[in-house]
């Protein structure tokens, strides 16, 4: 039996070193380790065959993005179970090995484990699906927060789940650290590598979630310090997801829209257009009532307004695509 596991690199030599010194510190005969690097354009080939010999290296010539550059690693990996790992995470307490074996033994199709900040505190590791992917309209601003209080009166269930000890099942696992049975992947197929970066980890999830369970073994912790592994990407300081301004939040709001289309289909494609386009009214309003009231306290600022609609004028000019759902490369750097 043998773990492969799959590390991308987009100018992340550091945290990648520490990352593999995380799980070397712990006994590795298990773990094939694969680094696939998307041009960095950094030393980190000549580091790995230097301090990590055993590590296979894959060139991807381009920066292909999440999907394209872990489905190269998948392609050549050998073990009988794959890890999409992070390079901006921690291995704590040997938890790779131990959740693998704890793993193979079960009869989930995929796993993740619970995930931590730098400071300890519980990250969000697993979701379970709200009706329409609705729950990935919280990051609007205003209009967020009303559909969250709304949510909140309905006594409806929070689909992240944000600590757990024990072993629950979800329907899709943050891909900072997800564990998929060969076997799955085989009858599910591949990552889509329409996808650039975020949410091809969610729609990969409900294909696996087909062919079997899907849970968080939460008494398996690693750190992942959210965010750092995609910075040198976008030049984004913000962290987590509620940043929806800058080239980052295109991103995300492109790759939200493509996985709705793939998974939910197009009536819940065009009812999120709807709510995003909302949003750009109410965002005009509250931020200028906002700004007469709370004047230097406001959330938000007319940047990130401006932002915002251009990032929605994007989104509409790529609409057009997605509905055909032909296959096409949505990156936007």
């Amino acid at each position: 039996m043998k773990l492969s596991v799959v590390i991308v690199n987009y100018k992340t030599a550091g945290l990648v070193v520490d990352c593999l010194r995380s799980i070397y510190q712990f006994d590795a005969s298990q773990i094939e380790i694969i680094v696939v690097d998307n041009f960095s354009l950094d030393n980190l080939e000549r580091i790995l065959k230097a301090d990590f010999p055993d590590v296979k290296f894959v060139q991807m010539g381009y920066n292909s993005g999440f999907a394209r550059a872990n489905n190269a690693g998948i392609r050549i990996a050998e073990g009988d179970a794959v890890l999409l790992l992070n390079s901006d995470t921690i291995n704590l307490d040997n938890a790779i090995a131990n959740c693998y074996s704890e793993f193979m033994k079960s009869d989930y199709a995929a796993c993740g484990v619970q995930l931590l900040n730098e400071d300890r505190s519980p990250q969000i590791s697993g979701n379970n699906l709200m009706k329409g992917g609705l729950n990935f309209l919280l990051p609007l601003p205003y209009l967020g927060v009303m559909l969250k209080n709304v949510a909140g009166l309905m006594k409806v269930k929070r689909p992240s789940i944000a600590e757990t000890s024990s072993t629950i099942e979800v329907d899709w696992v943050n891909g900072a650290y997800l564990m998929v049975k060969k076997s799955a992947i085989e009858k599910a197929g591949l990552m889509d590598e329409d996808f650039f970066l975020y949410s091809e980890e969610t729609e990969w999830c409900s294909r696996i979630k087909k062919q079997g369970r899907i849970c968080i073994f939460g008494k398996y912790n690693v750190v992942h310090l959210q965010g750092e592994s995609s910075k040198s990407a976008f030049e984004s300081t913000g962290k987590g997801y509620f940043n929806l301004f800058d080239r980052k939040g295109l991103q995300m709001m492109v790759s939200s829209f493509l996985r709705t289309r793939k998974e939910l289909g197009l009536g819940w494609y065009f009812i999120h257009l709807c709510f995003y386009l909302l949003t750009i009214p109410v965002f005009a309003v509250g931020l200028f009532f906002s700004s007469i009231f709370f004047k230097n306290k406001t959330a938000y600022n007319y940047a990130q307004l401006k932002g915002f609609v251009a990032n929605v004028a994007t989104l509409l000019s790529l609409s057009g695509k997605m509905i055909k759902n032909k296959p096409y490369f949505y990156k936007m750097l």
